[in-house]
Order: structure tokens, then C-alpha cells, then sequence
């Protein structure tokens, strides 16, 4: 696909028009990263907290040896929340094992919720079984969002250790809590995943039935 030159987004990377910036952050989606992210960072500073989001973003998608530092600093000193939730989102996109421990962190130290939720999903995109304690720690949050978060990702990191700590939302009020969960045990073989299965794809939530059919399918495929 054809993009615009790299000096003309440049240009419009500086225009008082919040709409051009925009534009031209949009434009960087097919520009190869080590040529994006300089451009990226013109705006990551931006007056405008949209824009410095759509930036942050960029920077999870666009993997040089400088969005990893970028996104940690940002996670860990910028004043507007909303950017460290994004900074931390971001460092799940992008991958990078490094970002295990500033993850952690922030989770554990951050006082929004939002930054701790996306952490939480972020360690299980990071797919490091080192993250199940602080997942499970995550399970007794007040937050049912965060609790959500956390069933998602000790699926996703496959933490069968932890079936039984996630097991107990089985008959959670949220029926979002019990898609998450009917979704993490297709990826936690063990003795009790297979009933608990069963009990969930007799949910009155279609949602939740079905996402439970599917993950004993997933089980019978991989047995």
C-alpha cells in the first residue's frame, strides 16, 4: 500500500491541526517500525491525551530497541494514568520478556485500577508462567474487571496450579467472570476442568455456554 512521504507525515506531525496529527499518526500503520517510531515519539509529549494514547499504542506494534524503554518510563513516571494503562497494554503487544518485572510493578504499586488491569492482561500476553502468583493475588481484587483480567491471563500463561483458585467463580453474579473463566480452563487440563466445563456450558448466558462447548472441544482436540 502506498503511504505518504516520510516528510510530509513529519510535517504533519507538527501541525497545529489536531486532525492532521492524527492523520499523520494513523499513516505510520505501514511504515516499516525503525522508520515510524522517530516520528512516533513527536507526538508521544502531544497536548492532545488522545493522541498521546494513539501514540503510546503505536509504539506496542512498532518494536525498535527504543519503544521497550520508552513504554517502561512511560508506565512508570507519567502523571496521567489513562497513558500508564495504556504504556502497560502496550508492552503486551509488543513482547518483549523484559517487561515482565515493570509489569509486575506496576500492578503491585500503582493505585488506578486501570493501570493494574491492564497489567494484569499484559503479563498473561506475555505468556510468562512466572506471572501465576501475581495473577492469583489479582483473583482477591475488589475490582471485578481486574478479576476478570486475571482468570483470562493464568489461562493464558497455563497455570493448571491455579484451577483451583479460579474454580470458585464458577457461579459468579458477572456473567463476563464466568465467560473468562468457561474460556481459561480450555487451557488447563486437569481433573476438575472437564466437570467444571460441563457445569458451565449449562449457563443460562449463552455467551458462557458456548465459550465452555468450545473449550471442551480444545481439551478433546489436544488430549
Amino acid at each position: 500500500m502506498n503511504h505518504l512521504p516520510l516528510e510530509e507525515i513529519s510535517a504533519q506531525l507538527e501541525s497545529e491541526n489536531l486532525r492532521d496529527r492524527m492523520v499523520a499518526l494513523a499513516s505510520l500503520r505501514e511504515v516499516p517500525a525503525d522508520e515510524a517510531v522517530p516520528l512516533i515519539k513527536k507526538v508521544l509529549e502531544d497536548k492532545n491525551l488522545q493522541l498521546r494514547s494513539m501514540a503510546v499504542f503505536a509504539l506496542g506494534i512498532k518494536k525498535t530497541a527504543e519503544s521497550y524503554p520508552i513504554l517502561v518510563k512511560l508506565l512508570e513516571t507519567d502523571p496521567d494514568y489513562g497513558i500508564r494503562a495504556d504504556a502497560a497494554g502496550a508492552l503486551g503487544y509488543l513482547g518483549d520478556q523484559n517487561a515482565f518485572e515493570p509489569l509486575v510493578r506496576a500492578f503491585y504499586e500503582d493505585t488506578q485500577w486501570l493501570v493494574r488491569f491492564s497489567a494484569a492482561v499484559s503479563l498473561g500476553n506475555l505468556k510468562d508462567p512466572r506471572a501465576e502468583e501475581v495473577l492469583k493475588h489479582a483473583l482477591d481484587s475488589e475490582e471485578v474487571v481486574l478479576q476478570q483480567a486475571a482468570i483470562a491471563a493464568l489461562g493464558e500463561v497455563k497455570a493448571t496450579n491455579a484451577v483451583d483458585d479460579i474454580l470458585r467463580f464458577a457461579q459468579s453474579d458477572d456473567w463476563l467472570v464466568r465467560q473468562r473463566l468457561a474460556e481459561a480452563l480450555g487451557h488447563l487440563p486437569s481433573d476438575k476442568t472437564l466437570p467444571a466445563l460441563k457445569f458451565l456450558e449449562k449457563d443460562n448466558h449463552p455467551q458462557v455456554s458456548q465459550a465452555a462447548s468450545i473449550s471442551i472441544q480444545r481439551l478433546e482436540k489436544a488430549s
